[in-house]
């Protein structure tokens, strides 16, 4: 079998669907024995993950971005020579002669339209109305996220299937000297209470740092809560709060791939109150640290903590705040979720979504 699939957000500062990608496309190369696991529309190997700078270096960037543009704009048919190609929302004008697929990641743009910048959502329903309902064959990240899209673009479901992402090795048992040396690197002397992911309404860190205002000031004493991703968009009030230094809170900013199992892995919690999310990265991984979550009752995020998580209503900071005390207050509750998450988390191995995605185009390409 012949896969090609369209690696152009790696070229680009992208967040959780490049972390998707790289991992995704190393370990099906991994796992690919006599199949050939091609990339569009560059084919040079990877450097180190780095969310706001391209993976391929600025010659394959340039390259790539022009292909792309080309195909695009000029609407000329093109073969990719390959049995099944993977498509991205970049991508307006897939190849002829190849079974077409993508990845389900989310329906927000459709759900909440709100949360996203007008050229997201209408770039997003494009590609979803244009390229997943002609697909041969889908690959969802959740449960939640493939119902959502059935229901919302009319799939037949019997060519969506879920196949959950994978979670790094380095969040697995994560070593003492990486803890010590994220605390040493970011000046984290005292216990804290963590979240992770970039500054945008969706998130709902506003709301979260209403709920850690109304703690107690014995609780805000013990632990700090440091806040962890870059500026996104749509949240300037939020970004402001965080860089004026609220009372025992922390930001820092964007936290390089390489220090995030070390300071996730040393928090005493982690918190996520998203408003929707179509897995959750940070949160599996803050699992399989070891460390107990708490985050929404909403969307895949039940799914994906499955009994291991502290589920709060993410649109009453009342029900965070209660939710936060009673985390912060029990070690047993702590120790009892972060056991739970750690083995839950076993089910997001990168291997594993490889190896289920490789049967999904082994299976479509006959």
């Amino acid at each position: 079998m012949r896969l090609s699939i369209d690696a152009t957000p790696l070229l680009l500062r992208s967040a959780g669907v490049k972390n998707y990608l790289y991992h995704w496309i190393s370990h099906l190369r991994a796992l690919a024995g006599s199949d050939s696991i091609a990339t569009f529309p560059f084919s040079t190997s990877f450097g180190a993950l780095d969310h706001e700078r391209s993976v391929a270096g600025l010659g394959a960037k340039a390259t790539g971005l022009a292909v792309l543009h080309f195909l695009n704009s000029s609407r000329l048919p093109w073969s990719a020579r390959a049995d099944v190609f993977h498509a991205s929302n970049l991508l307006r004008n897939p190849p002829r002669g190849a079974l077409l697929t993508a990845t389900i990641h989310d329906m927000t743009c459709w759900l909440t339209p709100e949360l996203h910048t007008a050229s997201n959502v209408k770039a997003t329903k494009w590609f979803g109305e244009r390229i997943m309902t002609r697909a041969d064959g889908l690959i969802a990240v959740s449960e939640s996220s493939r119902q959502d899209a059935i229901r919302i673009l009319r799939l037949p479901p019997q060519k969506v299937v879920v196949i959950h992402h994978g979670v790094p090795d380095s969040y697995f048992g994560v070593p003492s000297e990486a803890v010590n040396a994220a605390r040493g690197k970011y000046g984290l002397a005292r216990s804290y209470a963590l979240f992770v992911g970039t500054i945008e309404p969706r998130k709902n860190l506003g709301g979260l740092l209403d709920a850690w205002a109304g703690l107690s000031g014995s609780l805000r004493q013990e632990f700090e809560l440091v806040v962890a991703g870059p500026a996104g968009w749509g949240d300037r009030a939020t970004l402001h709060r965080l860089r004026s230094g609220p009372p025992r809170v922390r930001y820092l900013g964007y936290v390089a791939e390489a220090d995030l199992p070390g300071l996730t892995a040393g928090a005493t919690a982690f918190l996520y109150p998203s408003l929707y999310e179509g897995f959750g990265f940070p949160v599996a991984q803050a699992m399989a640290a070891g460390v107990p979550v708490l985050t929404s009752n909403l969307s895949s995020l039940p799914e994906i903590a499955s009994g291991a998580a502290l589920l709060v209503d993410p649109r009453s900071v009342g029900e965070i705040r209660s939710g936060l005390e009673r985390l912060l207050l029990s070690p047993a509750l702590r120790e009892d979720l972060g056991r739970i998450g750690s083995a839950q988390a076993q089910r997001y191995r990168w291997q594993v979504c490889a190896g289920k995605s490789l049967d999904f185009f082994r299976r479509l390409a006959g």
